[in-house]
C-alpha cells in the first residue's frame, strides 16, 4: 500500500503543475469534479490512517495525551483542524456506510461531519428521553396510569414499547414517505401484510437516520443538511420525535450556556478582533437590539457588517449615557482618555485610553464632544500636578434642550432619533468652544465622525433662525448651499 500511495502522491504532484490551457471547457469541468472526488477519497483514507494509528497507541507512545495533540505535532495542524480530523476518524470508523460514501465521493467532508454529528447524537438524545420518562413515572400518582383509554390522543408510546405507526412525512418535508420506506420506515408493511412494530432501539434509529441523511446529501449542502439532521427523528422515528427533540434542545441549551464567551483581542493595526459564541436565546436578544440600527438608509454606503459593528457600539454608548450600569471602581462606567495638551498652541495631542491603547488627536476631540471630562495637568516627566473635578459637558438640562430643538440627528436626510446621538460642539471644546445650546448640535455617531473628519469637507453651523444646518463640500456643491435635516418634525 505504501508504494501505491507514494506513486499517487508523485502523480498528483505532477498533475497539479500541468498546464490547463489545452483543456476544453467540458474537460475542465470534468477534471474539477474528479479532483473534488479525489479530495473526499483522500480525506477518507486519511481518517482511516489516523484511526489505525490511534488504535495502535502510537500517539501515546510518542508522548501525546490525545490523538488531536499528536496530529498537531505530526502534521503541523492548527488545534481546531487537528480536533476535527481526530473526531472524523472516530466517527467514520463507527459509521461504515458514511465512510464508504466519502470514499465513493457521494458525500463531501463537511456533509460527512454533519451526518456523523446527527447520527452519533441519537443515543444521547434517547437516553435523555428515557430519563425524562422515568422521572415522569416517578412523579405520577399511583392512581393515574401512564396512559388512559379515555385520552388516546394524549397517550404516547414510551421508548422501546410497542407503538402505532407514525404519521407520514409532510409533503413539504425533504424526504417523501416512499423514500423512508426503503430504509426501514417505522410501520412498514412486511410480507404478512400487517404493519410491523417500529424498532425504537438506539441502534435501529441511528441506522435509519444514517441512511436517510446519506440520501439527502445528494440534494442538500452541509449547512442545509445540518438543519435537517437536527430534525431527523421526525423522519425516522416520528413516534418519539417531539419528546426527543425537547430533551435534545434542553441538553443543547445547557451546553450552549456553559460554552458562552466573548473575547476582545489585543489591537493589531488599529483593529480589535471580537470573537465569541452565544446561546440561541441570547443571540436572538442581541440581534433584536442590533436590527433597528442596522437598517440601511438612503446614501448609506456602509456594508452590512459595518452597520452591525456601528450598531453594537451605539448600543454600548447608549448604555453608558443612561448611567444605569453598575459603578466601576467607585465611578460611573465610562471610557477614560489621557490627552496631551500644548498650552502654547492650544492643541490636543495623541490620546491614550484606559486600556493603554492610543488614539489620534482627531478621535480624542470627537470623544470630548459628549463625555465626562476630568482635566489632569501633567508635568514634563508625566507626573500629576493637578486634577480637576469632573464635569458633564452636555448637562441634563442642556441635553433636554438639544433634544427639544433638534429632535434627532441634524445631518441632512438622517433619521436617527435623539437617544442615539452625541452632543457635538460646533466650535470644538479643545479650541475654547463653549458648552452652550448655541454651540452644540445632535449628531449620530456615523455623522459625528464624518463632521469631525476635515477631509470630508462638511461644516456644521446654526442658521439665522438658530436651527442647525450644514455646508456641503465644494466637490458636492460648488456653491455650498446650506442643507438641513427635513426628516425630524419641527412642530
Amino acid at each position: 500500500m505504501l508504494d501505491i500511495v507514494r506513486r499517487l502522491a508523485d502523480d498528483l504532484a505532477k498533475t497539479a503543475t500541468a498546464p490547463l490551457w489545452p483543456l476544453i471547457d467540458p474537460d475542465l469541468l470534468t477534471c474539477l469534479s474528479l479532483t473534488h472526488r479525489l479530495q473526499q477519497t483522500t480525506a477518507a483514507l486519511t481518517a482511516r490512517l489516523v484511526h489505525e494509528a490511534a488504535g495502535r497507541g502510537i500517539p501515546a507512545a510518542q508522548g501525546h495525551r490525545t490523538t488531536a495533540r499528536w496530529l498537531q505535532a505530526q502534521l503541523l495542524l492548527d488545534p481546531s483542524a487537528a480536533r476535527d480530523l481526530a473526531h472524523q476518524a472516530t466517527h467514520l470508523a463507527e459509521l461504515p456506510l458514511l465512510q464508504q460514501a466519502l470514499i465513493d465521493g457521494t458525500v463531501n467532508t463537511r456533509q460527512a461531519a454533519v451526518i456523523a454529528a446527527a447520527v452519533t447524537a441519537i443515543p444521547a438524545t434517547l437516553t435523555d428521553l428515557d430519563h425524562d420518562d422515568e422521572a415522569g413515572a416517578g412523579d405520577r400518582p399511583e392512581s393515574d396510569p401512564p396512559s388512559s383509554s379515555s385520552d388516546p390522543a394524549g397517550a404516547r408510546p414510551a421508548l422501546g414499547d410497542p407503538a402505532a405507526p407514525g404519521d407520514p412525512v409532510a409533503p413539504g418535508d425533504p424526504v417523501a414517505p416512499g423514500d423512508l420506506g426503503a430504509v426501514g420506515e417505522p410501520g412498514a408493511v412486511g410480507d404478512s401484510g400487517a404493519a410491523d412494530e417500529p424498532d425504537l432501539s438506539a441502534g435501529a434509529i441511528a441506522a435509519r437516520a444514517e441512511a436517510v441523511l446519506l440520501e439527502m446529501a445528494a440534494r442538500f449542502p452541509a449547512h442545509r443538511l445540518r438543519r435537517l439532521g437536527d430534525r431527523i427523528l421526525a423522519h425516522v422515528a416520528p413516534e418519539i420525535a417531539d419528546r426527543a427533540d425537547e430533551a435534545a434542545l434542553r441538553r443543547q441549551e445547557a451546553r450552549a450556556h456553559r460554552s458562552r464567551f466573548l473575547t476582545l483581542s489585543p489591537p493589531v493595526d488599529g483593529m480589535v478582533q471580537i470573537s465569541g459564541q452565544l446561546s440561541v436565546e441570547d443571540a436572538a436578544t442581541v440581534a433584536a437590539a442590533l436590527h433597528p440600527l442596522c437598517t440601511p438608509t438612503p446614501g448609506d454606503d456602509r456594508s452590512p457588517g459595518q452597520r452591525r459593528a456601528d450598531a453594537l457600539v451605539d448600543i454600548c454608548r447608549l448604555a453608558l449615557r443612561t448611567r444605569a450600569l453598575p459603578e466601576d471602581g467607585g465611578e460611573p462606567a465610562q471610557v477614560t482618555v489621557t490627552i496631551a495638551y500644548d498650552p502654547l498652541t492650544a492643541r490636543l495631542g495623541i490620546g491614550t485610553l484606559d486600556t493603554g491603547d492610543r488614539i489620534s488627536a482627531e478621535t480624542a476631540r470627537r470623544m470630548a464632544c459628549d463625555a465626562r471630562i476630568l482635566p489632569i495637568v501633567l508635568g514634563g516627566a508625566g507626573q500629576v500636578l493637578d486634577a480637576g473635578r469632573t464635569r458633564r459637558l452636555a448637562t441634563g438640562a442642556l441635553r433636554r434642550a438639544l433634544v427639544a430643538r433638534d429632535r434627532g440627528c441634524t445631518f441632512p436626510t438622517c433619521d436617527r432619533p435623539a437617544r442615539w446621538c452625541d452632543a457635538h460642539h460646533i466650535t470644538p471644546w479643545s479650541h475654547g468652544g463653549a458648552t452652550t445650546l448655541s454651540n452644540m448640535v445632535l449628531l449620530c455617531r456615523p455623522h459625528h465622525r464624518l463632521v469631525h473628519d476635515p477631509t470630508t469637507g462638511w461644516t456644521a453651523r446654526l442658521g439665522d433662525d438658530g436651527l442647525p444646518e450644514y455646508l456641503p463640500p465644494t466637490w458636492t456643491d460648488p456653491t455650498r448651499q446650506p442643507r438641513r435635516n427635513d426628516y425630524h418634525p419641527r412642530t
